[in-house]
């Protein structure tokens, strides 16, 4: 069962994706930064199946891209692919679920450099939420909306989750973290696309019973954070640049939350080149101060300090390669402050 991870002390790393279409380059860039907690990368650049949802698209039964789309074929018999991803699951055997270096370069790359040094290694999977959301059926009904599929997803997605953390394992990392990519969790409690709450716990649960080591989550709209946090995540990624004002209106499930060991990764940095271009590392920094000010009236500030993280806002898809070096030093150099400040 997913765990806890040691308190990160305002450690940095990062998101998702970055706009590289050489993995080397994009790990040696990743290294440079967050030579602490490095994360593997997805370079969406390089081609299709490395963009979010189709590069853990490998074992959905019933599975068609056609013309840059991905749905399923539900008019076929999956039966048996269906059932041997539930035998899979029972048995927790995570081989069948890897991914080739046409979906995760970045990770084949990262295997030529020690992370013996490192304190914790993450990585990210597409959320189910999200999956089941924008893969769809013939009638373009999600299939999250359709029963079978929405119990699969969790089970599927559970055992692609074990693999990556027995690929960091097997590569000397020491703690390892895998988050779920969720933007689509903002449709909790919406009325236009609804997402069942139970749906969510029950493939929440199903992924973490396949894992050891730390289990997170990365929304970067707003959603209902009072939900999320009851999940118990060991992080909660979430964009702290755009939408820090309302998730402080969860202060009490919040400080909760952190005083029990979970973790807030915040997105301080934008991961968006055209509006970092309009912010300076200081004032970025104080961002974060008024943050944690904000925090300290509510919570012991040692808390604080000790279960946060320093992250861009998300994946960062729209930038240059020096654009994308420049916001990852940034949150890097935010990070390096804090702990100043804490050690003083």
């Amino acid at each position: 069962m997913a765990s806890h991870i040691p308190s990160p002390r305002c450690s940095a790393t990062g998101i998702g994706a970055l706009p590289h279409v050489d993995p080397e380059t994009a790990c040696r860039d990743v290294l440079a930064a967050f030579p602490e907690v490095p994360y593997i990368p997805v370079l969406p650049n390089r081609g299709l199946l490395e963009g979010i949802v189709f590069n853990d698209s490998g074992p959905l039964p019933g599975r068609v891209i056609t013309e840059g789309r991905l749905f399923v074929d539900t008019v076929g018999d999956h039966t048996a692919a269906m059932e041997q991803i539930y035998m899979d699951f029972v048995e927790g055997n995570a081989a069948p679920y890897g991914a080739g270096e046409e979906y995760v370069s970045a990770l084949y790359a990262m295997k030529q450099h020690p992370l013996d040094r490192t304190t914790m290694v993450k990585c990210q999977v597409t959320g189910p939420v999200t999956f089941g959301m924008q893969v769809v059926d013939e009638q373009k009904r999600p299939i999250l909306y359709d029963e079978t599929y929405a119990d699969l997803l969790g089970k599927m997605l559970g055992l692609r989750a074990r693999w990556f953390e027995q690929e960091l394992r097997s590569m000397g990392a020491p703690e390892t973290l895998v988050v779920l990519n969720e933007p689509y969790l903002a449709s909790l409690g919406s009325s236009v696309v609804p997402v069942d709450a139970g749906t969510v716990q029950a493939q929440w649960e199903d992924i973490a019973s396949m894992l050891d080591g730390g289990l997170g989550v990365h929304c970067c709209s707003n959603t209902d954070w009072n939900f999320v946090m009851d999940l118990d995540p060991a992080v909660l990624s979430l964009d702290a640049y755009a939408n820090a004002r309302e998730f402080l209106l969860y202060s009490d499930r919040m400080v909760r939350y952190m005083e029990e060991g979970g973790v807030v990764a915040w997105g301080i940095v934008p991961a968006d080149q055209r509006v970092f271009v309009q912010e300076t590392v200081e004032s970025l920094t104080e961002r974060f101060l008024a943050i944690r000010t904000t925090c300290a009236d509510l919570m012991d500030v040692g808390v604080f300090d000790r279960q946060s993280m320093i992250t861009p806002s998300c994946g960062i898809r729209f930038a240059d390669e020096a654009g994308s070096r420049e916001i990852m030093q940034a949150a890097a150099t935010i990070s390096r402050t804090m702990r100043k400040m804490m050690d003083a």
